[in-house]
């Protein structure tokens, strides 16, 4: 998901989507009163705060990470707002937004969102942007398992899309490692810059994962980084 449906109020702001071993995820009772924190292999991921918005606006509107989705809001007021209307989608059941942090610090590194694509949840889409020094770290890996992991048991999700620019080399690469199957083209169907781009369209099923799940791993096969 490279596009969201979020509007700035001083203008269209629309939020980046696509740019382990085992896990331990900690989950309550209903996600939309109150969303869990996911714990996993150096990685943690929990609930934007006001406080994220100085990191990941430092984070992600960099030219590197931004290349590949639809502008991020251009000032840390900007995400104080985008990060205020995560929890109200969240609190209506139809979105969620994680800030990721790594081992030993609590500061927004990227982010992961999740939002209904149909009523009731069965299919939805997913989507990140991490920021470029965590790059090749093994942090996206680790937190996508987390969010798949809570996309299918706490949500209730059945199909999880993901769109990423057919150029978008990394992007499409992080999503074909965690098993994501790519199911067809979207001709120009993104908007940046002023060019329409074609999309690739990716989709983990329910069955898929939970069978992955108890397979071992394969080496990932090498992605060319536009």
């Amino acid at each position: 998901m490279e596009k969201m449906p979020y509007r700035d109020e001083v203008g269209l702001a629309v939020m980046p989507m696509v740019s382990v071993p085992s896990t331990e995820t900690v989950t309550s009772s209903d996600w939309r009163q109150q969303q869990p924190v996911l714990t996993g292999k150096h990685v943690t991921l929990r609930e934007l705060r006001a406080s994220d918005a100085v990191s990941l606006f430092a984070m992600l509107t960099t030219a590197e990470v931004s290349r590949f989705i639809s502008p991020p809001p251009t000032t840390v007021e900007g995400f104080e707002r985008f990060i205020a209307w995560t929890q109200r989608q969240r609190a209506a059941g139809t979105y969620a937004c994680f800030a990721v942090t790594v081992e030993g610090f609590d500061t927004a590194i990227g982010i992961f969102q999740v939002r209904e694509f149909e009523p009731g949840f069965a299919t939805a889409e997913w989507g990140f942007a991490i920021g470029s020094p965590f790059w090749g770290t093994g942090v996206f890996e680790a937190a996508a398992e987390l969010v798949i992991d809570f996309a299918f048991d706490t949500v209730g999700v059945h199909r999880l899309e993901a769109r990423a620019a057919v150029l978008n080399g990394r992007g499409n690469g992080a999503l074909v490692k965690v098993g994501a199957v790519q199911e067809g083209i979207l001709r120009k169907s993104f908007l940046r810059n002023g060019e329409y781009l074609d999309q690739v369209l990716y989709a983990i099923v329910e069955d898929d994962w939970r069978a992955r799940r108890h397979t071992p791993r394969t080496a990932a096969p090498a992605v060319s980084v536009h």
